[in-house]
């Protein structure tokens, strides 16, 4: 390992506009909304201050934000947005184009319960709304980890042609301040690289067309090369967590397998709450418990064999979702039931946890009583965690 890093205290907005500073994008279109505001609030002066020369577009919406990151993307240039909450609601329209013209857009989203009724605080509605729109989507627990993804999802995104996001938790984490390592400029300069758009629209010489219209003829074609390339994210991303660890000293997985080892019981997380049900677990582990977590990283493309590999002989799960699926299961946990399901002659008892939909606290001791509740026979069908 090379020591490029120098130790720093930001707040995770603070830490994806360090990461911004340093890939120097061509283009970065936005709109505020909070919690994501201090993305580009930050990024924005560090431009005024001459610290990067990217073209900025004030847009008047989010809508017209990703319109333009698609214009410049599809022009051949790196173009980056940030987004929340209602804001990606209103881009939904645009998400789809971009994945569909392939077109490796970064997006730092602040993760925001959706209204209604009005909420500007954390969870993971906004991002699991979306989760079908063919971009990858990669969950940050803390401050450290939005700085590190911001760097790996631009270089897996152009990679790949895919455009992704790299999610962090409103407020929990945008706008706590930790203490986190950041690399020497040359050293992330050169772990992402120059950009060099394999196709775009100014390439006279080989003329390109984006967005045609695609008839019944051709249009399953297009939706099935899509899919063989997300898919072959998984094994792209594991290359780039390993370069990522050389330069950084810091390695990195689709997930975080925490005391899973013997586990009996463990509960499946992804986002910040991971930091605290570490806790619970060493707190259990002391009182004789085999208890153990899964941080989910990668969530999509699902890395669902090796997910399946490292839960096989956990007999009891409990999944814990930060959104609701009205009239089905929670996100996180149907992936997890779709992965044991391949999982032969094994039989698991599955929870499914709604915890802190618009902002609200868990705590570890509400962690504990799940793993307690985990011990019993009956399992409920959901259960509301911190529901007055």
């Amino acid at each position: 390992m090379i020591n490029n890093s120098k130790k720093i205290a930001l707040t995770g907005g603070a830490a994806a506009a360090e990461a911004l500073r340093q890939i120097n994008p061509d283009v970065m279109p936005v709109y505020p909304i909070t919690p994501q505001t201090p993305i580009i609030e930050t990024f924005a002066k560090m431009v005024a201050d001459g610290e990067a020369d990217t073209e900025m577009i004030e847009a008047e919406s989010e809508h017209s934000a990703m319109s333009a990151a698609v214009g410049a993307s599809a022009a051949g240039v790196r173009a980056m947005t940030a987004s929340s909450s209602q804001g990606i609601m209103l881009m939904a329209e645009i998400l789809p184009i971009a994945s569909g013209m392939r077109l490796p857009i970064l997006m730092l989203v602040s993760a925001r319960a959706i209204s209604a009724p009005i909420n500007i605080h954390g969870d993971h509605q906004d991002v699991m709304f979306v989760r079908d729109a063919g971009w990858i989507q990669i969950f940050s627990e803390n401050a450290q980890e939005v700085y590190d993804n911001t760097l790996i999802a631009l270089k897996l995104a152009e990679k790949k042609r895919i455009p992704a996001m790299v999610i962090m938790d409103g407020f929990q984490t945008s706008h706590s301040v930790e203490n986190l390592e950041i690399l020497e400029n040359s050293a992330a300069k050169n772990f992402v690289g120059e950009y060099k758009a394999k196709n775009h629209l100014l390439d006279f010489e080989d003329p390109k067309t984006f967005g045609p219209v695609s008839l019944p003829n051709s249009f399953f074609e297009f939706k099935r090369a899509q899919a063989e390339s997300m898919d072959g994210a998984i094994g792209e991303i594991g290359e780039i967590f390993g370069e990522y660890g050389k330069i950084s000293g810091r390695e990195y997985d689709l997930f975080e397998a925490y005391r899973l080892d013997d586990a009996e019981k463990a509960i499946v997380v992804a986002g910040s709450t991971a930091g605290t049900a570490k806790v619970a677990v060493d707190e259990l582990r002391e009182q004789g418990e085999k208890a153990g977590l899964l941080k989910i990283k990668l969530f999509r493309p699902f890395p669902y064999d090796q997910v399946a590999e490292v839960l096989k002989n956990v007999g009891k799960i409990a999944v814990f979702d930060r959104t609701v699926s009205f009239g089905a299961n929670a996100p996180l946990c149907g992936e997890i039931i779709q992965t044991i399901s391949t999982i032969p002659n094994k039989k698991f008892t599955i929870q499914s946890c709604i915890y802190g939909l618009g902002g609200r606290e868990i705590f570890k001791e509400d962690i504990k009583k799940v793993f307690e509740g985990l011990s019993g026979d009956k399992i409920e069908g959901i259960k509301y965690i911190g529901l007055k």
